[in-house]
C-alpha cells in the first residue's frame, strides 16, 4: 500500500483499534493531533488521532486537535522511514505546528505505544 493513500489511513486505523497496548496506553491520557503533509502523490493528505476517555481514533481529514502538525511529503517519509528524527524536524522548522504542544508531551507514553503500529504498517507500506 503507498504511504498516505486511503488504504494506509485504513491500515493504521485497522491497527491502532487493534492493538492492545495502545488500547492500555490510552487510558489516563487526552490528546488529539491532526497531520497535514503538503505536496504529497495524492495531494495535501489531511489525518487525525484523537485520544480521549480510554479510546483511540485514526481517520482521515481534520479533527478538533490540541496540536497541527503540518510538514512536506519529503520530511513526512523521512519520518515514517526512520532516516529522520521527529524532535529534529521540529527543532528544524521542517515541521510546524500550532496548537498546545506540552499536551502532547504529556501523553509521550501514549505515543511510544504507537511505534509498534507505525513498525508493522510501515513494514507493507512503499514510499514512492
Amino acid at each position: 500500500m503507498r504511504y498516505l493513500s486511503d488504504e494506509w489511513i485504513s491500515a493504521v486505523a485497522h491497527e491502532v483499534g487493534a492493538d492492545p497496548a495502545v488500547a492500555a496506553a490510552a487510558v489516563g491520557h487526552t490528546v488529539a493531533i491532526t497531520q497535514v503533509v503538503t505536496d504529497s502523490p495524492f495531494g495535501e493528505v489531511t489525518y487525525h488521532l484523537v485520544c480521549a476517555d480510554g479510546r483511540v481514533h485514526f481517520g482521515a481529514g481534520p479533527a478538533p486537535s490540541d496540536v497541527t502538525f503540518r510538514q512536506s511529503y519529503d520530511t513526512a517519509v523521512a519520518i515514517a522511514r526512520g532516516e529522520l528524527n521527529a524532535a529534529e524536524s521540529f527543532i528544524t522548522g521542517k515541521v510546524r505546528f500550532s496548537g498546545n504542544h506540552e499536551t502532547v508531551i504529556a501523553a509521550q507514553p501514549f505515543f511510544a505505544a504507537l511505534d509498534s503500529v507505525f513498525t508493522r504498517v510501515r513494514a507493507r507500506t512503499t514510499f514512492n
